[in-house]
């Protein structure tokens, strides 16, 4: 067997050590190390022994993207979301991190951003690293994206949205449908000059186009109408959207309700309200979206759109898991749904 150190400075020319040069040092076959890595138990107790040995003598590191990640056992998921620093995505990451961690799973965080996305750059060094699985939010992917994911072959969940045509699988809920409800529930309670302050991502546009669509549909727009909107960019802060609601004031003082793209927005346009003394909900309701742990503690509390983002989260992870594992799954595109919650603010 050759000594520790001209081993080291053997192998150490060479630019990285490999399977073959463990098993020159442990005087076996590449095949046996590999065994003696993955299935540990079919070797001889000297044979694995010699293995280890030469393993923490050369200082190996198994190359994961050549085989690891392929592994059902253990592996990496790559998640991209719009943003990983705003609360709306946490419950969503905290499942899926869990979910797939105890099944030996890691979970690798990607951000593209809502404007200027940078998701296909992503993508690129994502496939290029071969995970078990890709997690994805939302289905609006460019062109070259979505034919570099097809082609990758890796499977992938798209989340926080639904289609009946997803690139693989699919567990969200309909955005149109969620905004058709909360313009349902508001004119249920006598509003009718409603209005929005919206984030300008692509799927608050979706729910406004709900909104809208039901507005028509209960008799509140003449055709061609549209819901009276202010556009402010993604991610929404609190400052631009108080100036929401001061905008749309200023072309409807007679405004009587306001449906926000989500709770941060909403607590602008508290804010607001509180400020010009209008009284919420006596004469301005006021409706979120993703119930926020802050949503039930301000004054009033606020009226709410509900994502479980756990159950999507633990729901993501398993397809991928199923997958890993070889196994068809029974059910590639799930409905999560929503529910309205009803509080003070509407």
């Amino acid at each position: 067997m050759a000594k520790p150190a001209a081993s080291r400075k053997r192998l150490a020319t060479r630019g990285g050590v490999t399977v073959h040069d463990v098993a020159r040092v442990a005087g076996v076959s590449p095949i046996t190390v590999s065994r003696a890595l993955n299935t540990p138990q079919a070797l001889a107790a000297d044979t694995l022994e010699r293995v280890k040995d030469a393993v923490a003598r050369t200082g190996y590191v198994p190359n994961l993207l050549a085989g690891g990640l392929r592994s059902a056992r253990s592996g990496m998921v790559a998640a991209v979301f719009p943003t990983v620093a705003g609360p709306v995505f946490a419950s969503l990451i905290q499942s899926l991190t869990d979910t797939l961690d105890e099944h030996g799973h890691q979970l690798m965080l990607g951000q593209s951003g809502y404007r200027h996305s940078r998701e296909d750059a992503l993508l690129d060094a994502i496939i290029g690293r071969r995970p078990v699985g890709i997690v994805l939010t939302g289905m609006a992917h460019s062109a070259e994206g979505r034919r570099r994911l097809v082609a990758s072959r890796i499977p992938i969940v798209e989340t926080w949205d639904l289609s009946p045509s997803p690139i693989d699988m699919a567990v969200g809920f309909d955005h149109e449908r969620t905004g058709e409800a909360v313009c349902e529930f508001l004119h249920a309670r006598g509003r009718r000059r409603m209005a929005l302050v919206s984030g300008d991502d692509q799927r608050a546009r979706r729910r406004a186009a709900g909104f809208t669509r039901a507005a028509r549909k209960l008799g509140l727009l003449a055709r061609g109408e549209e819901i009276p909107t202010h556009w402010v960019p993604a991610p929404a802060s609190l400052a631009n959207s108080r100036g929401g609601l001061a905008a749309l004031l200023g072309k409807m003082p007679d405004l009587d309700a306001v449906f926000c793209s989500s709770d941060l927005v909403a607590l602008g346009v508290l804010t607001e309200a509180y400020a010009r003394g209008l009284r919420v909900p006596e004469r301005l309701a006021v409706v979120g979206f993703g119930d926020l742990e802050f949503a039930d503690g301000v004054l009033p509390a606020l009226t709410t759109v509900r994502i479980d983002g756990a159950r999507m989260g633990r729901t993501a992870a398993e397809m991928l898991i199923e997958r890993a594992a070889g196994r068809t799954v029974a059910e590639p595109i799930v409905d999560v749904g929503f529910s309205l919650v009803q509080r003070a603010s509407a």
